[in-house]
């Protein structure tokens, strides 16, 4: 389903397909950043999804916010569902995403985090990847704009296309291709897409170690693989929760990320201030 365009928003919103799409935002506080990240949401045509909110603040919800209402109102109109779920305590990132991936029924699921701008056409570019591939999942790395300067020649010497189909990986925090994860400091993909010359509307995909922020699942076999169940196995206070779920589904049906990515990352500072677990290192073997 395309977005109804602002001459249809007065019109009573038909009755549609099931999304092909949920599109799952854990957050807690920003609401300006939230209020950005869903103005991509709304620039976003097809494929038809839905935006489920799981929000995890203290004191007054970030719907409540002027910003964040509107643009959750503009959604609606477009003809999307909104949904808005209030989800405390807090018991860390993996039971959040464990609780929303459970609120899901599209066969895709997109995580996205609470400050990333998506520009208008990824999610579509990303929907024909992972259905053209058949793979775990497909990431849009996170771009650092204010690094468009920043040329790192040696983080991006990892750098390799998938060429052909993608295979399963086993890749784990001590093998020499999770030196990949450099691929995606700073603005270093956004240096490879130039390089590469990739026409407009089109896209490549290429190796990763894990990707964060904006993760497309087929959500079968994220749920195979196990999902997030592994929280109750985790402190509170952890990183790398979807590292763990990454690295499983790529050591099964493979993943890749994609380029060009046009996932900003509003370099807000991070919510997740302890990271003295991280979850790789609890929950994978070597």
């Amino acid at each position: 389903m395309t977005r109804r365009h602002s001459g249809q928003w007065a019109l009573p919103v038909p009755e549609e397909p099931p999304a092909e799409v949920d599109v799952l935002i854990p957050t807690y506080g920003r609401e300006a950043e939230l209020a950005v990240t869903l103005s991509g949401l709304a620039a976003q045509d097809g494929p038809a999804f839905s935006v489920t909110i799981s929000d995890q603040t203290n004191g007054d919800p970030p719907s409540d916010h002027p910003a964040v209402a509107a643009m959750v109102r503009v959604l609606r109109a477009q003809g999307r569902k909104v949904r808005l779920e209030r989800h405390l305590p807090r018991q860390g990132m993996a039971e959040q995403r464990d609780f929303l991936l459970g609120l899901a029924n599209a066969p895709l699921v997109l995580f996205l985090d609470n400050d990333i701008w998506l520009e208008p056409g990824m999610l579509a570019r990303m929907f024909a990847a992972i259905r053209e591939t058949g793979c775990g999942f497909i990431g849009a790395a996170v771009q650092g704009l204010s690094y468009l300067d920043d040329e790192r020649p040696q983080e991006q010497e990892p750098f390799e296309l998938w060429e052909g189909p993608i295979q399963p990986e086993r890749v784990r925090r001590t093998d020499e291709r999770f030196a990949r994860w450099t691929l995606h400091n700073a603005a270093n993909l956004t240096h490879i897409a130039r390089s590469l010359e990739i026409p407009d509307g089109e896209w490549r995909l290429y190796k990763v170690a894990w990707v964060g922020g904006c993760v497309l699942y087929d959500r079968a076999k994220l749920v195979e693989c196990g999902g997030f169940e592994f929280w109750k196995d985790l402190p509170a206070a952890h990183a790398g929760e979807d590292v763990v779920a990454q690295l499983r589904i790529m050591e099964r049906y493979g993943g890749a990320g994609i380029l060009p990515s046009g996932a900003v990352h509003l370099e807000a500072p991070t919510t997740v201030t302890d990271r003295s677990t991280e979850a790789s290192e609890v929950i994978l073997d070597e």
